[in-house]
């Protein structure tokens, strides 16, 4: 037994899962840019979608690090999660700011799959990370909101049922703070696609099932509105620690099975008879990721004790998010440098792997907004921006 491992029971059930997903299964899929429905059933059917619902609303109600265990054995295995991890963690919005009707609504539909919520509506062409600068807006008309404008990296939009949308209520220059006039709204978009909201897919590096999302006087019912118009920002802030915090145990798992994978063939592979693995050059990288990565791993434990104590956990969210990425990715480099030429090919399914780490350096915050906040507010530096 391996004693970092805890958890070991959901740890053993998600590895019975993905041992009927090989490399084959997401190689397959990468090629046609598909979307892994039946992983995505599997994963449902086994109940740990819903870990993070509670079990009065029919999930299964475990602490943040359980679910973000989840996530990391998937990444370990070979797989990708990111056909899954929003249907855990964005209906934390909804639970945390609902409405009791609508948590009763909702809540047992996507514990159950019978409802995806995985479409996270709030990035823009023009505004990027710059969120206060939002276009989309969103207008009371009687029992209604109309909803006029755009969104990008809408991942999953195609393969959701529900969408959460942050959009602006009141105009940038009639508020007080920037931060203020912004709402979120749950869209049914069973109706609204060719109704208002047309989605276009994005091709892109790598398989994450992207797409743009353009409303064009959209009308949805006014009790679509999440919490208290205008608040909306706080509420979507208050998920991120969590995104982050679980989006980091995919970057470990990446940096576990590049290590893993790694290791193997150094010490399978002969040249100039002996094992390349034999040869500091080849050594050095993997050892340094391996320490980086249990470096990382220490402190998204620590963000995960932290977020479940109902801590300020803010600063070590970020720096959880920051090391693993950056620890993936030094794996997924010594992994692809090892294999050499072999490591492209796509059969050994490392340079798959490898385009889905460098995306955790970018998304879902990039690691310099990361550098800017902890220089800002851990650090008390001049704000960079």
């Amino acid at each position: 037994m391996n004693l970092d491992e805890d958890h070991l029971d959901i740890r053993e059930g998600v590895r019975r899962i993905c041992a009927d997903y090989p490399g084959s299964y997401w190689r397959e899929l990468d090629e046609r840019e598909g979307y892994p429905s039946e992983f995505v059933k599997a994963m449902t059917q086994a109940g740990f979608l819903s870990a993070l619902i509670p079990e009065v609303y029919g999930g299964s109600g475990l602490p943040l690090r359980a679910a973000g265990v989840i996530l990391e054995e998937i990444h370990a295995c070979g797989g990708n999660a990111s056909a899954t991890h929003a249907q855990m963690y964005t209906m934390g919005t909804v639970l945390r700011h609902g409405s009791e009707a609508q948590k009763n609504e909702y809540l047992p539909q996507i514990a159950s799959g019978q409802l995806r919520l995985q479409a996270f509506g709030v990035t823009e062409p023009s505004s990027g990370t710059d969120t206060t600068k939002l276009k989309t807006r969103a207008v009371k008309e009687g029992d209604h909101y109309v909803i006029n404008g755009q969104k990008i990296w809408t991942s999953r939009a195609l393969f959701s049922d529900l969408m959460l949308l942050l959009a602006r209520t009141t105009p940038i220059e009639q508020v007080t703070k920037k931060t203020e006039g912004l709402s979120v709204f749950l869209i049914d978009m069973r109706g609204a696609v060719g109704n208002g909201m047309t989605i276009r897919p994005i091709k892109a590096m790598i398989n994450h099932n992207t797409t743009e999302v353009f409303f064009d006087n959209l009308r949805i019912p006014a009790n679509s509105l999440i919490g208290e118009e205008g608040k909306g920002l706080r509420y979507i802030m208050d998920g991120m620690n969590a995104e982050r915090i679980l989006v980091s145990h995919e970057s470990i798992g990446d940096a576990k099975w590049f290590i893993k994978t790694a290791t193997k063939y150094a010490n399978e592979r002969v040249i100039f008879d002996r094992p390349i693995g034999k040869n500091q050059g080849i050594q050095f990288p993997i050892a340094k990721a391996y320490a980086q990565t249990q470096a990382a791993e220490l402190m998204v434990r620590k963000s995960s004790a932290i977020f479940e104590e109902g801590l300020p956990c803010g600063e070590f969210a970020n720096l959880s998010k920051l090391l693993s990425a950056e620890a993936a990715w030094e794996a997924a480099e010594a992994c692809l440098q090892t294999h050499g030429g072999f490591g492209y090919a796509r059969e050994y399914d490392i340079e798959r792997k490898w385009r889905e780490a460098r995306v955790q350096r970018t998304a879902p915050i990039s690691t310099n907004l990361i550098l800017s906040y902890l220089a800002e507010h851990v650090l008390g530096l001049p704000r960079s921006y």
